[in-house]
């Protein structure tokens, strides 16, 4: 029976494609999961692994949708190799029920974790660059130095509201407060907020 296997790393992310991949693969059962790959504890794919009986294939649309590491990847082929259960990649076309598609399957994960370092050390120096030049990486904060003297400044007249002053700053509410928590009680008692 061909069983398939379907992750997404967040609620955002829809599965879609792949269970779509899957259907027309032959799936007879798809089992669906959001967390990300990097996560060891995964209770679906626990749960299809258990599922799944000698003779089956395990079925999924990418290589990184079962594993991050080849590590990881390479655990998991072996525990279904000893269990008889078979594993089809559908992008890469692999197969491991075969000698062939086990040596390409090996070779492919290598790559596959190769190619992650290395975009993992292009965003480390890029991020040492930046650091180096004294950059700093992330958003630019929402509110300066001079719109929250400006904030407090309006905030300090009890007939402006929250939401005005953060409509002026061209913020919502919520950026204005954690910039200053208690915005309207600190700046009523003369307290730096």
């Amino acid at each position: 029976m061909l069983i398939g296997y379907a992750r997404v790393s967040t609620r955002d992310q829809k599965p879609h494609l792949q269970q779509d991949a899957l259907r027309e693969a032959g799936c007879e059962r798809i089992f669906e999961e959001t967390a990300s790959g990097a996560q060891r504890d995964r209770p679906i794919l626990k749960a299809t692994l258990e599922f799944m009986r000698p003779g089956d294939t395990l079925v999924v649309w990418k290589l990184d949708r079962l594993a991050r590491s080849t590590q990881q990847l390479l655990e998991t082929v072996e525990y279904l190799a000893e269990r008889g259960i078979g594993l089809k990649i559908l992008t890469q076309n692999l197969d491991t029920t075969s000698a062939g598609g086990r040596l390409i399957f090996t070779v492919f994960s290598a790559i596959a974790e190769f190619e992650r370092e290395v975009i993992r050390e292009r965003t480390r120096a890029g991020l040492e660059a930046a650091r180096a030049r004294r950059r700093q990486g992330g958003r630019p904060k929402a509110l300066s130095a001079k719109d929250l003297k400006q904030a407090r400044a309006l905030l300090a007249d009890p007939e402006i509201t929250v939401e005005e002053v953060a409509r002026r700053l061209g913020v919502g509410p919520s950026t204005l407060y954690r910039y200053l928590p208690a915005a309207r009680h600190s700046v009523r008692e003369g307290q730096q907020p």
